[in-house]
């Protein structure tokens, strides 16, 4: 039961949110004024403080000081009935969440209270996350209490210190570099460089420069002799990034410092001999990529070594609210504001958005919405209107938006993309078929239709 503390000089406002909260099945407790408030904070820690900010004594500010200081995961909500701008102010900079002033609504206190002690679950939630792995390094920048993510971070744990080659795959924006540089901060080579390449940024020729590097003259613009990044990362990691983007000719060279652990430098004699540990990542299926003859199958089992796959954040949903609350965090500090609540129904629009771009979307969502947030609370309005609600143009759903030269079989294009949005439902809506049929506006009935016309089985009522 969550235990909240009340403090104001007047006893008809104590003993209504009093009554008003013990209804709501809270532990509350009452001060008369700020030195009773004072004394309390020094028996118990309480999730929520609710105080008068104009008392006798010690009055709110004071009150609000004592309880951070104290107890700073505590959350404390500051009521008056001197409506002060500079107060106001003043005690949102002390570190007051949010500033109500008499008379007020009930119904507008609930909410707020509701939220408050949401903001304060997550935040407990967020600093048991971090002291779980505040001994796993870099971990602690991947968020995520979901089950599929904690189970990547058993394989992190189990193969960090291993020289096993690591292929992570997942969708873009999914985190799949933070989860390679967790990887080498937790092994033996953390002291070394981890090295980080984009193998999909560079044209062929350059990228085997910067991997292998060159000598002097082997090329036009190789003015002198140059170490590629495989020599940087000697020792340490090489995270490459996008690697089914390469181009047969370097896979070839890839695979042999993989094997061997030794390059040659563009126009060079030499062979380099390193000693790396080598961690892969690409946003495609690269299983399907050798079926079809775009990835060799020999590199693609010496990468697999250890495969990560990284769900996309549309699979691991519970873990929206503490990234949100984390970046809120983040984005906030980094403005020098005061972390802003979100609204309930602001978390709602965020739990059913689709987040094609994952948790990277996320995040550059909250830092636009940090941005340009006006005032305490972040509202539903705030959230929709930088979501892109947009229907997908018929290009991106997967057909073509003009017709081909040699034409098209209409009904095969149709019933794909037909299964493909019903499909698309259902994992909106998490397999529950009622809430699929309304996202299609389609009838309970013309929806198993469907399901069964395309032999789609699962689900739940």
């Amino acid at each position: 039961m969550e235990k909240i503390l009340i403090v104001d000089d007047e006893r008809s406002m104590r003993d209504v949110l009093s009554i008003m909260l013990k209804r709501a099945g809270y532990e509350v407790t009452v001060a008369a004024d700020g030195e009773e408030a004072i004394a309390q904070l020094d028996k118990e820690i309480f999730d929520l403080v609710i105080t008068d900010l104009k008392m006798p004594k010690k009055g709110g500010l004071e009150v609000l000081k004592a309880v951070k200081k104290a107890s700073p995961e505590t959350v404390v909500l500051m009521i008056t009935a001197f409506a002060s701008t500079e107060s106001a102010v003043e005690a949102m900079k002390s570190g007051a969440y949010d500033y109500l002033t008499k008379p007020f609504q009930v119904d507008e206190v609930q909410l707020i209270i509701r939220n408050a002690l949401e903001k304060r679950r997550l935040s407990a939630e967020n600093i048991l996350l971090k002291r779980e792995m505040a001994s796993q390094a870099s971990l602690s920048q991947i968020i995520g209490k979901s089950e599929p993510m904690q189970k990547v971070f058993d394989v992190i744990k189990k193969v960090a210190d291993t020289k096993s080659n690591v292929l992570i795959c997942g969708e873009s924006g999914t985190g799949k570099e933070l989860v390679a540089r967790a990887i080498h901060y937790n092994s033996s080579r953390s002291r070394m460089s981890f090295v980080t390449v984009n193998c999909s940024a560079l044209p062929e020729p350059l990228l085997e420069s910067e991997l292998f590097g060159h000598v002097k003259g082997s090329f036009t613009g190789a003015v002198s002799n140059k170490a590629g990044l495989f020599e940087v990362a000697d020792g340490g990691s090489i995270f490459l990034d996008e690697i089914g983007e390469t181009t047969p000719a370097t896979q070839v060279k890839l695979l042999r410092v993989i094997q061997e652990r030794e390059f040659r430098r563009v126009g060079g004699t030499r062979d380099v001999k390193v000693d790396i540990r080598i961690i892969a990542a690409s946003n495609r299926d690269l299983e399907k990529a050798v079926a079809e003859g775009a990835f060799r199958e020999d590199l693609y089992y010496r990468l697999d070594v250890i495969p990560i796959h990284l769900p996309p954040l549309r699979m691991r949903t519970g873990d929206i609210p503490v990234l949100v609350e984390h970046f809120l965090e983040k984005f906030s500090s980094a403005n020098g504001k005061v972390v802003p609540t979100l609204a309930p129904e602001a978390m709602r629009l965020l739990l059913e958005h689709e987040w094609k771009g994952n948790v990277r979307e996320l995040e550059n969502l909250v830092e636009r919405v940090v941005a340009f947030a006006a005032g305490p609370a972040i509202t539903e309005e705030d959230i929709g209107s930088w979501l892109h609600r947009t229907v997908a143009p018929p290009s991106a759903l997967g057909h073509p938006a003009d017709l081909p030269p040699d034409g098209l079989d209409l009904e095969e294009m149709i019933n794909t993309i037909e299964k493909d949005l019903l499909l698309k439902a259902l994992e909106r809506a998490k397999w529950v078929k009622k809430k699929a049929a309304r996202l299609l506006h389609l009838n309970t009935r013309s929806f198993r239709y469907r399901l069964e016309k395309y032999a789609i089985k699962g689900g739940r009522d």
